[in-house]
């Protein structure tokens, strides 16, 4: 499908993922598009392999000039529609936004003017928790919180929230190390962190959903670990690799000093620990060389310009 040309006094696309949204999509849609239409924004809505009337209400609502409707024959993921949506963007800025109608047009327009007065990279709307929240889901994003703080240093509040606004230029550059399940908010939240780009959070208010339920799960968690695990050995394994070393080689002088001490000789098991150590560290170093020289690739933009054109 083409892509649009933005009006000329719009800077900011909203790229919204839809999954079976059809209960939803009557609610929010009309009024988005009269407020898109008065500050000449464009809106992509991808629709992910929906299989209610999604595709049907989405075939109305995109004879607007300003709205732009992306299909995927299959559902792909969260992050897969995120950076369809993404990679159709031709504004100097692009806001992503959930399909359930629980984030407001006011906390939109608000996180754009904060981005363009403050010449932010990323802005992410940081979501209070609220009332009727799930006690499960809340923990479990506590406990991915403090693992990923274990591993990145991380100021930011609510890595995973829906609603960001990117400058548009520096979010493809980053959408090929990008996973395509949900993961996909926490991993570019962490690129962009890592990458030492300006990125600032604004309070916002999350309404309740319109209809239909969240497809989140302990299988969504135990991803974004695994993803949280792969960026870390992208951007920063040693990380990862010299904690192991340490610990391997504190066990093996912890166990074979006294063993020492007492005339028995060297011990086998932590002459290996030692040694198990010093392989972590030595990987490490090799692993660091590897992420440095991926990293300049992405900055660069040489492999995500071959991205771009595959999409």
């Amino acid at each position: 499908m083409p892509r649009r040309r933005p009006h000329p006094d719009g800077d900011l696309t909203i790229v919204i993922p839809l999954y079976n949204e059809a209960q939803a999509l009557p609610y929010f849609v009309p009024n988005l598009i009269k407020v898109c239409r008065s500050k000449g924004w464009t809106v992509i809505f991808v629709d992910d392999g929906s299989r209610d009337e999604t595709a049907r209400l989405l075939t109305d609502f995109g004879k607007h000039p300003l709205v732009h409707v992306v299909r995927h024959k299959l559902n792909k993921g969260y992050g897969a529609a995120i950076k369809s949506g993404v990679s159709a963007a031709v504004t100097p800025y692009v806001l992503t936004m959930d399909g359930d109608g629980q984030h407001r047009l006011s906390d939109v327009a608000a996180i754009h003017e904060l981005a363009r007065k403050s010449d932010a990279d990323l802005v992410i709307g940081s979501r209070n928790q609220a009332p009727h929240a799930n006690w499960y889901r809340e923990l479990g994003k506590w406990l991915i919180r403090m693992f990923t703080r274990f591993l990145v240093p991380l100021p930011i509040r609510d890595l995973n929230s829906g609603l960001k606004i990117y400058r548009t230029e520096l979010v493809k550059r980053y959408l090929h190390l990008c996973p395509d399940s949900m993961a996909f908010s926490d991993v570019i939240t962490l690129l962009f962190l890592n990458q030492r780009h300006l990125v600032l959070e604004y309070p916002i208010e999350v309404q309740p959903r319109v209809a239909g339920s969240s497809s989140i799960s302990t299988q969504t968690a135990f991803e974004t670990v695994i993803e949280v695990l792969n960026l870390v050995m992208l951007v920063n394994p040693l990380r990862i690799f010299l904690p192991l070393a340490f610990v391997c080689v504190l066990a093996g002088l912890l166990w074979g000093i006294p063993i020492m001490l007492l005339g028995r000789g060297v011990s086998v098991g932590s002459m290996l620990a030692i040694v198990l150590g010093a392989l972590f560290f030595f990987l490490g170093l090799i692993a660091s060389q590897l992420s440095h020289i991926r990293l300049s690739l992405a900055r660069s933009g040489g492999t995500g310009t071959k991205q771009e054109a595959g999409s």
